[in-house]
């Protein structure tokens, strides 16, 4: 490609609302741009670079057996009600009406429709398995759209459904969509974690998420040290640790803590450790009714609430919430700083930890007073006790080797095993081997495009702009002339190599730009990435040399003119281009 006959349209500054890294630098690169809150233009460079990720994506997705389609962004109301997804989803999704006052909505996702075309194409146990994909956009009025194309409202994805006649089948193809994404993830060239997952809004008994490690990741994962153990923060079990002993419980005191509101407080007034301190969250949970019921849930002073376990726990016909200080003030008499176990007249739900201390110091349910001493059986006789908390780093990893470690991840795919959750209700059935209706078992794994170039740059760039995987960078060389209007030596060196190197099968930008400056040129050809760059000027070209630099080592290596072409062949692999590219 020559810039000057390309879209090339870099910036020095990014407005100020671009939050995160890849934000930046795709704003600043001209990759992308905003036309309305969550609502992006891919330019042409940007969509190089999608398009190599979407033809990753599709190739691995045919090597495991799949089929692509393609079904409607405007979905018929209908069919949403059949699921019962039309008023659980949340205004997330955008309804709309058409002409004749029909309703529809904007696809968040695509389980209904893809449940509907399987009822009616398939009809015999002899058709299944069998997994269909698309590549398409979707739509979710998200409240917030934020980070660039990482959170915005319209998206292009890959999501595929498998159908099943059992069980047995739906794990076999759950396994080889966990290996395929594992294998399109480490043909881009990404560090990333599949982890253990909830199933979310998209339901379903089995799933797993797939994370870009990167420091700006929205979710925390947690993975053992010493195995292959990883899952979500949210899904991660705590280990209960050995209950202590004691021999003599301590005797319940009174003390008074004044203006004492915070464990960090409490532990500085009382010179204790917050592992010895318990914490008392009062929570409403949601009746299937829809009434509210209030609860009490007991941690360690040093560890937070999992408000997922919370939910399952509590068993919530929705989300949880904290009380807030006017109902605690109501109920028990004081703030939250005050709030204890002792005789409070809920029901008492409690971490594992927690629950393993011997005695511990709590608050007495009156402004400014705490209980030491308190001791469980004795003190606070009825109670559950359950997994409650957030894992930490150091804890004991659940498959009993190592510990575990934190780390930011983001997440790029997830796939879930949605047994007959849509088949049953949309009377999606097969005749199986004795000829009677079944329900097909379903599976659902997605993965965000976009959102996947996204997540590259957060994990690879430096200060002076994007560092890409080789396989998904808009171009792979840079051929950067020093003065390509003035010097007919310097034209016919760029030009013959620009043609050979095309010819080779590389995909090669050349700054062809008429009396751009050097500096300019190495400027943009940094900010956007390219892995490989050959300066190519009057002085070096009469000393028989040309200067090589790879973008991420940062120092130039000079090559004699006639090696450069079996150098490339040598030091840089050839990627198939997508038709579309």
């Amino acid at each position: 490609m020559r810039a000057s006959k390309y879209l090339l349209n870099t910036q020095r500054e990014a407005p100020s609302d671009a939050e995160i890294i890849s934000h930046n630098l795709m704003l600043r690169g001209g990759l992308i741009r905003q036309h309305a809150s969550g609502l992006y233009s891919w330019l042409p460079l940007g969509l190089r670079v999608f398009r190599k990720i979407e033809s990753i994506i599709r190739e691995e997705m045919n090597n495991a057996g799949a089929i692509e389609l393609s079904m409607p962004l405007v979905q018929p109301a209908e069919l949403w009600q059949e699921s019962q997804r039309w008023n659980k989803f949340g205004p997330e999704l955008l309804r709309l009406k058409d002409r004749q006052e029909r309703d529809f909505c904007l696809g968040p996702t695509h389980e209904e429709i893809i449940t509907d075309i399987a009822r009616n194409e398939i009809q015999s146990y002899r058709q299944l398995p069998i997994n269909l994909f698309q590549i398409q956009t979707k739509f979710r009025d998200e409240i917030r759209p934020r980070f660039g194309i990482m959170r915005t409202r319209e998206f292009c994805m890959k999501d595929a459904y498998s159908f099943h006649l059992d069980q047995t089948s739906l794990q076999q193809t759950y396994e080889v969509m966990f290996e395929t994404y594992g294998k399109i993830l480490s043909r881009i060239g990404l560090n990333f974690r599949s982890v253990i997952a909830d199933t979310g809004s998209i339901g379903g008994n089995h799933s797993h998420e797939f994370h870009v490690i990167a420091d700006s990741g929205e979710d925390a994962i947690a993975f053992s040290d010493e195995s292959g153990y990883s899952a979500n923060v949210e899904k991660a079990e705590a280990l209960a640790p050995k209950s202590e002993v004691i021999t003599k419980p301590p005797l319940l005191a009174e003390i008074k803590t004044p203006g004492i509101k915070t464990i960090e407080q409490l532990c500085e007034f009382l010179n204790i450790c917050k592992t010895r301190v318990v914490k008392t969250l009062l929570i409403y949970s949601k009746r299937e009714n829809g009434d509210k019921k209030l609860s009490a849930i007991v941690l360690r002073g040093d560890h937070q609430l999992n408000m997922l376990k919370a939910e399952k726990v509590l068993q919530s016909h929705g989300e949880i919430e904290l009380a807030t200080q006017a109902h605690i003030k109501e109920f028990t008499g004081c703030t939250t700083g005050s709030i204890g176990p002792v005789d409070l007249k809920v029901d008492l739900f409690v971490d594992y930890s927690a629950a393993a201390l011997g005695s511990f110091i709590c608050g007495a349910n009156k402004e400014d007073l705490h209980f030491t001493g308190v001791c469980w059986g004795r003190d606070c006789p009825s109670y559950k006790v359950a997994d409650l908390r957030n894992v930490m780093n150091g804890d004991p990893s659940p498959d009993g080797i190592g510990r575990l470690k934190i780390a930011r991840g983001i997440e790029v795919g997830h796939i879930f095993q949605l047994g007959k959750k849509y088949s049953s209700l949309m009377k999606a059935t097969v005749l199986d081997e004795a000829g009677q209706d079944t329900p097909m078992y379903m599976g659902c794994y997605g993965i965000g495009v976009g959102r996947l170039a996204a997540a590259a740059i957060e994990q690879n760039h430096d200060c002076k702009g994007i560092i890409w995987p080789e396989p998904i960078a808009p171009f792979q060389i840079a051929i950067i002339p020093i003065n390509l209007h003035k010097s007919q030596i310097v034209k016919e060196y760029s030009e013959n190599m620009y043609k050979k190197l095309m010819a080779a099968g590389y995909d090669v930008l050349l700054m062809d730009m008429q009396k751009m400056r050097l500096g300019n040129m190495l400027y943009d050809i940094e900010l956007i990435g390219i892995p490989h760059r050959l300066v190519i000027g009057e002085k070096g070209l009469s000393n028989g040399q040309v200067e090589y630099r790879h973008r991420s080592r940062g120092e130039n290596e000079p090559l004699a003119v006639e090696v450069v072409l079996n150098f490339i062949k040598q030091h840089v692999p050839l990627y198939s281009l997508p038709l579309n590219c």
